[in-house]
């Protein structure tokens, strides 16, 4: 998103049209897309912004401000809404401060969705190999580029836990963050799950 603004001194701001400021309230009103118009009970429904870029001094309104993010949701109904809510609330907040909005859209990857008659005859090879520690997990709004695979032949998407043994559940830090680590050996359980569902689905073919 480039907020269009007018450029100015800092010292007479109103000489000008802040884009800075109107990049702010942007953020806040794509969080209430979220909270406040988005049917959550339905499926769950992430918009996050992940860079703010503005301005080269400290005494100069700039002209642009560009704002990149993520959306993230589970439903395609859904997904169409929210890109539409998104471009409405971003270029009305813009006009109501006398900017321009640019809004651009990149649709990214689609949901990976597991198929359910492979999932249940994969089943006994994953509790063999994992035994207690195998679980089925609800949806998340991580996205993955397997799903391609997955829109083409049936698909099963299994995450190896690695979270180092000597933390907690609540201590272990996520994904694309400085304190992120891995439990190495956990690549092991992940060979042996991938080789023992390629062999018992090569040899359930042969039946």
């Amino acid at each position: 998103m480039t907020i269009n603004g007018k450029q100015t001194h800092g010292s007479t701001p109103w000489t000008g049209v802040d884009p800075i400021a109107v990049a702010a309230q942007v953020v806040i009103g794509l969080n209430l897309i979220v909270s406040r118009q988005t049917e959550l009970t339905n499926e769950a429904a992430v918009i996050s912004v992940g860079r703010v870029r503005a301005g080269v001094r400290n005494n100069i309104i700039p002209e642009s401000a560009e704002l990149i993010g993520t959306i993230r949701t589970l439903d395609t109904g859904m997904q169409e809404k929210i890109h539409a809510d998104i471009r409405r609330t971003v270029e009305h907040i813009a006009l109501s401060f006398g900017a321009t909005a640019e809004v651009d859209i990149e649709r990214g990857y689609p949901v990976t969705v597991n198929d359910p008659a492979l999932t249940e005859a994969m089943r006994p090879t994953l509790d063999r190999v994992g035994g207690d520690r195998v679980r089925v997990v609800d949806a998340i709004t991580g996205a993955e580029d397997f799903s391609f695979y997955a829109r083409e032949v049936p698909g099963l998407f299994l995450m190896i836990g690695g979270a180092p043994s000597h933390l907690a559940p609540n201590e272990v830090a996520p994904h694309h963050t400085p304190d992120f680590q891995i439990e190495e050996s956990a690549m092991k359980t992940g060979v042996r799950a991938l080789a023992n569902l390629a062999i018992d689905y090569m040899l359930a073919a042969e039946d």
